[in-house]
């Protein structure tokens, strides 16, 4: 476990608020599990929708340089970041898609949760749009949008499924769209 208290709070943030949910963890619970008293979680953030957004700040950062970093691996084309998303899906650990389960939490529409969210799928969306260009295909930003749509479209329903057959059906889907 990291020995600076901001690290932390992070890693117990992002390991339990992937895994149960941003309300349904309460403060306490997260002084708890990252042994930071109080006090100390007040010298590092406002509040604990501040360590949401830093959290997911972080998150946004790793998953995609995971994303890039797998999608490279096999193969870098659009259809591999699909590959990479079923392998994600066999994950024992696997939730869904963060951002969109941060979201699905919070009612205010000009949060600072939300708009880390809307940031995360726009970055997202570029990467397949420069991935469909690096492959041939036209600088579409509509293609690249319907990529990510059948990638968060999958992503919800392998959290209800527990399979990877979404992302697997996600991929056929992004190869007819790609053939057409």
């Amino acid at each position: 476990m990291a020995t600076n208290a901001r690290q932390r709070l992070l890693d117990a943030a992002e390991k339990l608020f992937y895994a149960e949910g941003i309300q349904a963890v309460g403060l306490e619970r997260l002084l708890a599990d990252s042994g930071v008293g109080r006090a100390s979680f007040y010298r590092h953030f406002a509040s604990k929708d501040d360590l949401v957004v830093t959290m997911l700040s972080n998150y946004d950062q790793a998953y995609r340089t995971w994303l890039t970093e797998r999608t490279t691996a096999l193969g870098g084309t659009p259809i591999a970041a699909f590959d990479a998303l079923i392998e994600h899906a066999k994950t024992s650990g696997f939730r869904g898609c963060a951002f969109i389960n941060a979201i699905a939490e919070v009612a205010e529409p000009d949060s600072q949760i939300r708009a880390m969210a809307n940031q995360h799928k726009e970055a997202v969306a570029d990467y397949l749009r420069l991935l469909l260009a690096e492959a041939g295909y036209p600088d579409d930003t509509d293609l690249a949008r319907q990529l990510l749509l059948l990638m968060d479209g999958a992503a919800v329903t392998e959290l209800y499924e527990r399979s990877d057959r979404a992302a697997r059906q996600a991929k056929t889907m992004a190869l007819a769209l790609l053939d057409r």
